[in-house]
């Protein structure tokens, strides 16, 4: 058997990520429908373990990813996550990164084909997990998006690097700065996506090219529309079969080849990418943008940018650390600050870094 004998993928006793193995086909799904498939930190490392068996497992030839259900492919991380455990301890984002890069790289390395289903709706890092992918199978219904800026990150784990080399310079800024959702129709046109197949039906009729109302219902279940991945299905399996019909190594190394240019991008820039995030989550744009979006509230945008603009601190919640107690000495009081949090003694005066419009200390 060598040193890498094929594994049971039931063996692994994953929580949080479907593995399947059957006629040299390997498939692993994102299993958190009740997060819209957003991977947790933990998810991330099962993601990773299984790409590497799948890698290593002769008895595998193609790899296929999707995520669970039908409203979302993947949604990128955990933002509810990201709020409750790394703006609090942002020296963890650095730790999450490598483990962001690690299931990334997996893909990348992997040495054999990875077909992407999207299912549903691919946001933030799920848009850059099919982008990792070889190639990818749309289902109708489902739409490619950017949120990075919105929600206080930056989408430098593979959207930054290859976007401009899949869809061009101007049409990668779009995406990224505007953060729109892009329809299937459109994904595939720019050349985000090889393949669209229908996936809303009404009744028994397959809807070719199902208007954004006729998918709302379709998600919904209403009026007698639904959503079907039937197709979907037998795309990936039509597709699969043919990356199966042919020489292995071969395969291997034209992936390879071709990965030349996502491999360049990605390693000139993802280590400086892992540094900036973890120190960008020290500051009060990922703190804002998270909690908005936990809170299902608009985020304040304006606001810092007023604060900025009116030469306050927009980079910290409270103003810099720059106050001291005259009555008991404490210092690297936050600007803002109008008691001492060591003594409560009331401050003088603060400077113009007061504590922002709906806010409270």
């Amino acid at each position: 058997m060598g040193q890498f004998p094929s594994r049971p993928a039931a063996s692994f006793g994953f929580e949080e990520v479907l593995y399947a193995k059957s006629d040299f086909v390997a498939t692993i799904t994102i299993h958190r429908p009740q997060n819209y498939n957003a991977y947790s930190t933990r998810a991330l490392e099962e993601l990773a373990t299984a790409f590497r068996d799948a890698s290593f497992d002769d008895a595998v030839g193609v790899i296929v990813l999707t995520g669970a259900g039908h409203q979302a492919f993947c949604t990128g991380g955990d933002v509810k996550e990201y709020a409750e455990d790394y703006v609090t301890t942002p020296r963890d984002y650095w730790k999450y990164m490598a483990l962001f890069r690690a299931y990334i790289e997996s893909i990348l390395n992997t040495g054999k084909p990875v077909v992407a289903r999207l299912n549903g709706m691919a946001v933030g890092g799920g848009n850059e997990s099919q982008l990792a992918c070889d190639l990818t199978v749309m289902a109708q219904h489902a739409f490619i998006q950017q949120v990075g800026t919105r929600v206080g990150s930056v989408a430098c784990g593979g959207s930054t690097q290859w976007l401009p080399i899949t869809v061009g310079d101007k049409r990668a800024r779009e995406i990224l700065f505007l953060n729109e959702p892009i329809p299937a129709a459109k994904a595939l046109d720019w050349g985000l996506v090889n393949w669209v197949v229908p996936s809303v039906r009404r009744g028994e009729e397959w809807i070719e090219h199902a208007s954004a109302e006729e998918i709302r219902h379709a998600q919904r279940g209403e009026r007698d529309y639904r959503i079907d991945l039937s197709l979907l299905d037998a795309e990936v399996a039509k597709l699969a079969k043919k990356l199966l019909a042919s020489f292995p190594e071969c395969a291997r190394y034209t992936k390879q080849q071709v990965n030349f240019w996502k491999d360049l991008a990605w390693h000139q820039t993802v280590r400086h990418a892992q540094d900036w995030l973890a120190l960008h989550y020290t500051s009060w744009e990922p703190v804002e943008g998270m909690r908005a979006f936990v809170e299902k509230r608009p985020a304040r945008f304006q606001m810092l940018r007023e604060r900025a603009a009116a030469g306050g601190s927009s980079e910290t919640q409270w103003g810099p650390p720059t106050r001291v107690c005259g009555a008991c000495g404490a210092n690297n009081l936050p600007a803002g600050h109008a008691f001492c949090g060591v003594c409560g003694v009331d401050l003088a005066p603060a400077p113009a870094a007061s504590a922002p419009k709906g806010t409270s200390a």
